[in-house]
C-alpha cells in the first residue's frame, strides 16, 4: 500500500511492519511504502547472513549517460542500505528508534557495468556489541558500517557510514 503524496504536505511516519524481524520481504515492502525512492532503485533480492546485509540490484534503473552506474544512485543505495542494517538490527532486539546517517563517504574504484550486489557489514567486528552497550548506558549510540559494491567479483565501490541511533522521544 503506497500512501498518496501531495506537495508541501509532510509524509506521516509509517510504523515498522508487524511480524517477525527476519521477514525481509515484509520489511522491503514497508521500506518501499515509507521511502518512495526505493521503488526506483532496482533492488531484486535482500538477504541477511550473520552481520552481512546483501542486496542484489539491477543496473538498468541506475544508469548514467555513459551506460554505467550513476554515482548519485549508488551513493543513495549505500546510505540507505546502512540505515536498513541498523533498523533491522534494532528490530531484532525489539527496539523502535529513529536512525539517521551522521557521516558517509564513498570511493569509486571501477565503473559499474552490470547488475551488482551491495554488501553491508560493521566496519569492525565488535561494532554491534559496542552499539548495544551504548544504547544500554546512554539510550543512544553510533555504529560505523562499510558497504561494498561488486560487479561479479570486482569491487567497484566502497562506502563508509556512521549511523546514529537517536534516544527515545
Amino acid at each position: 500500500m503506497s500512501l498518496p503524496r501531495q506537495p508541501g504536505i509532510p509524509h506521516p511516519r509509517l510504523p515498522l511492519p508487524e511480524g517477525q524481524p527476519e521477514d525481509l520481504a515484509a520489511f522491503q515492502q514497508w521500506l518501499s511504502d515509507a521511502i518512495p525512492l526505493v521503488n526506483a532503485l532496482g533492488i531484486s533480492e535482500v538477504t541477511r547472513r550473520g552481520d552481512a546485509l546483501t542486496w542484489q540490484l539491477a543496473l538498468a534503473p541506475n544508469l548514467n549517460d555513459k551506460g554505467t552506474g550513476f554515482g548519485g544512485a549508488l551513493t543513495a543505495q549505500t546510505t540507505l542500505q546502512g540505515w536498513c542494517w541498523v533498523t533491522l538490527w534494532l528490530r531484532e532486539r525489539g527496539i523502535d528508534r529513529d536512525v539517521v546517517v551522521a557521516e558517509s563517504s564513498q570511493r569509486f574504484l571501477a565503473p559499474v557495468t552490470s547488475d551488482y550486489r551491495l554488501v553491508c557489514t560493521p566496519a569492525v567486528p565488535e561494532a554491534p556489541a559496542q552499539l548495544a552497550s551504548k544504547l544500554a548506558e546512554r539510550g543512544k549510540g553510533r555504529i560505523a558500517l562499510t558497504q561494498q559494491l561488486y560487479c561479479g567479483e570486482s569491487l567497484c565501490l566502497e562506502a563508509n557510514g556512521s549511523y546514529a541511533v537517536l534516544p527515545s522521544r
